[in-house]
């Protein structure tokens, strides 16, 4: 099993990325997948979350209206686009796997069964 997170980098408040997060070893459309984050000294948190067929989704407050999550099953790849980017959703992103029926969602991080690695997105003012 593999989650290989990409996409992170360094750009200025209110800059875009687009983090990307291919999977292998898994069914992946019996998954659905999440983005979580974690600051330096600080807890991983939720970000988003979307069901296996792409159909519900679901933001923290903190990103929502700015962040986007998607899905392409056939290429086995979720994706989080970052809009407005603020100095503190700087952060380790890391996308994660959680098998779960239908349209299911769920939030807390200890639910979720694959990792990826992470990829660092650093925002400055």
């Amino acid at each position: 099993v593999q989650l290989q997170a990409s996409g992170g980098g360094l750009v200025q408040a209110g800059g875009s990325l687009r983090l990307s997060c291919q999977a292998s070893g898994f069914t992946f459309n019996y998954y659905s997948m999440g983005w979580f984050r974690q600051a330096p000294g600080k807890e991983r948190e939720f970000v988003a979350v979307i069901s296996r067929s792409g159909s519900t989704n679901e933001y923290a407050d903190s990103v929502k209206g700015r962040y986007s999550i998607s899905r392409d099953n056939a290429k086995k790849t979720v994706y989080l686009q970052t809009n407005g980017l603020k100095p503190e959703d700087t952060a380790t992103y890391y996308c994660a796997a959680d098998r779960t029926i239908m349209t299911h969602i769920r939030t807390h991080p200890d639910d979720y069964e694959f990792w990826g690695q992470g990829t660092l997105v650093t925002v400055s003012s």
